[in-house]
């Protein structure tokens, strides 16, 4: 019976899974050189999770979230965040209405598809917390009205590493509401050089039309959870999170030292759900160990808390997680 039902999984998902390639194809014709970053971003937006991007300015950061909106046809939004933002500039605000006599609301920029949260750090805790409490609850409240959030509803805040003074960078606790962190890196020799061709020849148009429906989306959602995880990959899961808590337990003695604070266990939740959408883009109907590491630094590295000792030690979580990786053993 179990059988039947993973080659029906199978089956449906092979079907409603036909656009992801498209979408990665056409979403490359702008992008170049982040072939990974895109295929990560989809793996979000299937698992309904949020991303927090990290990089140095000019990598096209923008023009990537803008091309995912029109791509899926959903409203986009770029915010830029600054020190003297308040949370009613991205929420929303009620407005006296004179010639009626009453207050109306008037809605912020946060009601839309996808969102940019450009330098999500340069804003102070009040718009961060708004910002990361409309992520989880998916609902704004202003005044006595709450209002749901549209679905898909996916928020990509950057913020740049090398930028420190005037900023207020996110807590730990806000920090783990993002699904995924990833860190965008330069392109290699050859991708720049197709960058430079595509933005100084006006014959290059990057003019595209929405191929996915967010009805599309929505389903592919749905049909990414009925993905079939087996009980060795749940306890391969649980044994690399716990081992971020207790390596000594887990016979990492040399990093008992090293990490302060483990992964939480929203961490666990995200590791599968993350998973289950990589294997959707797979076409298949099953989790393998192989998609575990392959979204497992981005969904781990925010969320794993080095102590001072790692630091002197120049070692950073990417390190940690890669030890982590060889050491606990694969189903």
């Amino acid at each position: 019976m179990e059988q039947f039902s993973l080659s029906k999984v199978n089956e449906v998902v092979t079907k409603k899974s036909q656009f992801t390639e498209q979408l990665r194809k056409n979403i490359r014709k702008v992008i170049v050189g982040q072939d990974q970053l895109i295929d990560k971003i989809i793996i979000a937006i299937l698992a309904d999770g949020h991303i927090l991007l990290e990089g140095v300015p000019g990598l096209g950061k923008t023009l990537l979230v803008n091309t995912i909106s029109r791509l899926i046809n959903t409203k986009f939004q770029r915010i830029q965040f600054t020190p003297d933002m308040l949370p009613a500039d991205l929420l929303g605000t009620l407005i006296y209405n004179q010639k009626l006599g009453k207050f109306e609301t008037r809605k912020g920029p946060i009601f839309s598809n996808i969102i940019l949260a450009d330098e999500i750090n340069r804003s102070p805790a009040k718009v961060q917390s708004s910002l990361l409490e409309s992520m989880q609850e998916k609902q704004i409240t202003i005044g006595e009205n709450t209002f749901k959030l549209d679905k898909p509803f996916l928020v990509m805040a950057t913020q740049n590493p090398i930028e420190q003074e005037g900023t207020y960078p996110l807590p730990e606790a806000q920090v783990d509401r993002f699904m995924f962190k990833l860190v965008v890196t330069y392109p290699n020799f050859e991708s720049e050089r197709l960058i430079l061709r595509n933005n100084t020849n006006s014959s290059v148009t990057s003019a595209i039309d929405s191929i996915v429906d967010p009805k599309v989306i929505l389903e592919a959602q749905s049909v990414s959870e009925s993905i079939y995880v087996d009980s060795k990959i749940e306890d391969y899961v649980l044994n690399l999170i716990s081992a971020t808590r207790e390596p000594k337990k887990s016979g990492l003695d040399e990093l008992e030292n090293i990490i302060d604070f483990g992964a939480s266990p929203r961490a666990t939740i995200n590791l599968i759900k993350a998973a289950k959408a990589r294997a959707f883009t797979e076409k298949r109907g099953y989790v393998t160990p192989e998609d575990i590491r392959f979204i497992g630094k981005d969904v781990l590295r925010h969320r794993i808390i080095l102590t001072y000792e790692a630091e002197a030690e120049e070692m950073s979580s990417d390190d940690v997680i890669d030890r982590l990786f060889e050491s606990i053993e694969v189903p």
